[in-house]
């Protein structure tokens, strides 16, 4: 009985086997860790800053700015699936809480079929677009460690 109480309990061993599987499957989150989990935070910086970057790195600069293109996709479907499904859900129901929630369904559908064609236009799968903002992200941490 004495070995059955010093080893983890079922629920313990699972829970941290359960742990490792999903730590594994996210582990690119790693690669944002110290930047978020800092003790002093990294101040803002500007669309300035970041053309700066750009102009600066001429490998991640321009993935750079592709991905930040991207962004502008995903904000026009966003706009297009808000508006659109709350309006169709408005023209049909007549439910105030019915539009709200298809305002919210479509601008989050919306955002993710812009990214879709965002990674198709600009061709971001060609792209290591983690890499390029974690780069700027190193380069941001150094000036601001300079200043």
């Amino acid at each position: 009985m004495a070995d059955d109480s010093s080893s983890q309990s079922f629920f313990r061993r699972h829970w941290e086997e359960y742990k490792e599987f999903w730590g594994e499957r996210f582990s690119f989150l790693d690669n944002f860790s110290r930047f978020v989990n800092r003790d002093k935070p990294l101040p803002s910086w500007s669309a300035s800053d970041v053309e700066e970057f750009i102009a600066s790195d001429p490998v991640h600069g321009p993935t750079l700015k592709t991905a930040r293109e991207a962004v502008n996709y995903g904000l026009t479907g966003s706009v297009i699936g808000a508006v659109s499904t709350a309006g169709v859900a408005w023209k049909y129901s007549r439910s105030l809480h019915g539009a709200g929630l298809s305002f919210v369904a479509g601008g989050i559908f919306g955002w993710t079929f812009g990214q879709e064609i965002a990674g198709h236009t600009l061709q971001l799968y060609r792209l290591d677009t983690l890499t390029a903002q974690t780069k700027f992200l190193e380069w941001w941490e150094i000036k601001c460690e300079r200043s």
